[in-house]
């Protein structure tokens, strides 16, 4: 009996165990018996409910059968064939799931190809490989654990970028909309405008390597929490904005050519400082930046204040404005950042932000 023992790999327990704490729920799919796949099961920490093929050719019985239900509630199936496999994953995705299959045989080739994500395990067969829509190369699932991470780092990314784009886009357009209709004020040349926007690209790309903290939980777009924080971030700014341009025409009478120059470099500096706000789900400094990001903020501002001091392509405001300016900027950041937090408490939950749904 001893060469019949074939025992799961060393770290399969670990790797599935860590794939619960990401919120993913693990199924076990045989074709053995049913005794070995709850052993097996036993094993691995995945439960005793062990649901044979005989019954799931019968889970369309009752008239007040769910099957789906009967599916998802169960820890694993045993002696099914290609179609029972296929059938699994096909119910999961109808009561709302995002599946993952597993597999390297001939027959895994249907349900690897209906899954979200087929993944074809290192050694599996031509047939599988093509089907799937990742092929692990090496052997073991524990890759998988840090693709998930990755990918969650990744999606992060992504919203922190959707909330500064479209916040930034509603300060400028909504400022300048207005000042041009209702205070009959160009407040940028077209020049800066192209300026701003040269900037403000060319700092933002390093947003793909900032520093990001993976959620323990599974998520998915929320659009009502990124145009909820978006907004209310981006029409803290038109108000920063217009309070500044209040100042230097009422309280100070600084020419029309002067506050152009003053509102370009506010509008630059205060935008780079929102990337800094919108990164975070919490305070803004809740997660270091990384370094690139960084750096690449503090260049393009840097460049951006000796245009302005200096008068290149613009009227000069001399080294004191363009401090006033810049502790104005960092002041309203502060501000920014309360605002952030009372929009995640107002539009979505503060802690994940993004809604959760289920994968297995």
């Amino acid at each position: 009996m001893l060469p019949l023992f074939d025992p799961p790999r060393d770290d399969s327990k670990t790797t599935l165990e860590e794939l619960r704490q990401l919120g993913i729920a693990t199924k076990l799919i045989t074709g053995d018996q049913v005794a070995i796949a709850r052993e097996m099961a036993g094993q691995l920490g995945l439960g005793a409910e062990i649901l044979p093929a005989e019954s799931l050719e019968d889970l369309s019985a009752g008239p007040f059968h769910d099957p789906g239900e009967r599916i998802e509630r169960a820890d694993g199936f045993a002696q099914v064939f290609p179609e029972h496999k296929y059938r699994i994953v096909e119910l999961l995705q109808r009561r709302g799931h995002l599946v993952g299959m597993t597999g390297d045989g001939v027959n895994d080739a249907p349900a690897l190809k209906r899954a979200d994500a087929g993944i074809a395990v290192s050694g599996a067969t031509d047939a599988a490989r093509s089907a799937a829509d990742i092929v692990l190369l090496s052997p073991g699932l524990s890759v998988v654990v840090e693709a998930i991470r990755e990918s969650r780092r990744i999606f992060q990314r992504m919203h922190h970028y959707a909330v500064y784009r479209i916040a930034e886009t509603i300060r400028v357009l909504v400022f300048m909309t207005v000042s041009i209709l209702v205070f009959d004020f160009y407040p940028l040349s077209a020049l800066m405008i192209v300026l701003l926007a040269l900037l403000n690209d060319g700092a933002i790309l390093s947003i793909a390597y900032d520093r990001t903290r993976w959620s323990p939980r599974p998520v998915r777009w929320q659009m009502p929490v990124v145009l909820g924080v978006a907004t209310a971030l981006g029409l803290a700014g038109v108000v920063a904005t217009f309070g500044l341009l209040w100042l230097a025409e009422v309280v100070f009478a600084q020419p029309r050519e002067f506050i152009q120059t003053l509102i370009y470099l506010k509008l630059s500096v205060a935008g780079h400082l929102t990337v800094f706000v919108a990164r975070t789900v919490g305070p803004f400094w809740s997660v270091r930046p990384a370094l690139p990001l960084l750096l690449a903020v503090v260049g393009t501002q840097l460049l951006a204040t000796l245009l302005a001091v200096n008068g290149i392509f613009m009227a000069p405001i001399g080294w004191g404005w363009a401090l006033l300016v810049w502790g104005y900027s960092l002041v309203w950041f502060l501000v920014e950042d309360r605002v952030k937090l009372l929009a995640y408490q107002l539009f979505g939950r503060r802690p994940t932000l993004l809604r959760s749904h289920k994968e297995t």
